[in-house]
């Protein structure tokens, strides 16, 4: 239950892998406390053609005006090293303890997070929780988890959570944060080992390196940080000694089936458009 979370099943067959989207898979990251991250390295190369409409897991990772490559080390899949902590940390079974911060608490990434510490709440301990205007939500939760930083988008969103936390007879009132800054301060907050970034778009981006650069491990459902700053941030990820691993439905859903999987046992990946900007 704490190690795997997704709401429709995987299709994996000796060749070719087909599947539905799940709505997520922040369990598997989240319990695996130090496991490798998620980019690339997925398998050695392949002369397998590559057609429009599937992924080649066995192409070399690159982009164009970066170099072949860049994507290195958020991503080692079924190097050896990967594998040693994959089996290290599934043979300590329920008994790890995180401590996370949540950037986008209010979204679906967030809710769907706390929805496993609730599952789970010997393992988890939420320590920060940013969002963005919904401060009644974000009352909810603080009432609930007792983060020690609370950020919002606004000063007047961070003043309506205050009211409402003051309302409800708070008893443990978080530091009440807001704007970029207080993002990043959620971010970094001191007792945290793990930062689930779940906010959409750049505003991704600095949050994620503090965090790196404190050592904090990544679990990343926020895209823009690889694509706009792959370069930035895999360097951090590698200097720091952290841990990347794929929030997000589609990227964790790949991750998963490609753990254990041989030279020559997958040849591509094919998403279905079932959600995102597919659906309207």
């Amino acid at each position: 239950q704490c190690q795997i979370h997704c709401s429709e099943a995987l299709h994996c067959t000796q060749r070719t892998t087909t599947m539905k989207l799940p709505s997520i898979a922040v369990g598997f990251f989240l319990a695996s406390h130090q496991a490798s991250g998620f980019s690339t390295n997925l398998l050695s190369s392949s002369s397998t053609k590559q057609s429009t409409s599937s992924l080649n897991v066995f192409s070399v990772s690159g982009s164009a005006g970066t170099g072949e490559g860049w994507i290195d080390p958020s991503a080692p899949v079924n190097s050896a090293a990967s594998l040693q902590k994959t089996l290290d940390e599934a043979l300590k079974g329920s008994t790890f303890k995180k401590r996370i911060s949540i950037l986008g608490s209010t979204g679906s990434i967030g809710t769907q997070t706390l929805d496993i510490v609730d599952a789970c709440p010997d393992n988890f301990v939420v320590d920060a929780l940013s969002a963005g205007n919904n401060a009644k939500l974000m009352a909810d939760q603080v009432m609930k988890y007792s983060p020690k930083v609370a950020s919002l988008s606004t000063p007047e969103a961070a003043a309506e959570l205050r009211t409402l936390l003051k309302e409800r007879g708070c008893t443990d009132m978080p530091e009440i944060v807001h704007g970029a800054e207080g993002i990043v301060e959620a971010a970094t907050v001191g007792s945290a080992d793990t930062v689930v970034t779940g906010i959409v778009g750049a505003a991704g981006l600095l949050p994620t390196i503090e965090a790196i650069k404190l050592g904090k491990d990544i679990a990343l459902a926020n895209k823009e940080t690889l694509i706009s700053g792959g370069p930035v941030i895999n360097p951090l990820v590698e200097k720091h000694g952290i841990n990347m691993l794929p929030a997000d439905s589609e990227h964790s859903a790949i991750f998963q089936c490609l753990q254990g999987v041989p030279p020559g046992g997958l040849r591509r990946v094919i998403l279905t458009a079932s959600g995102g900007a597919f659906r309207d």
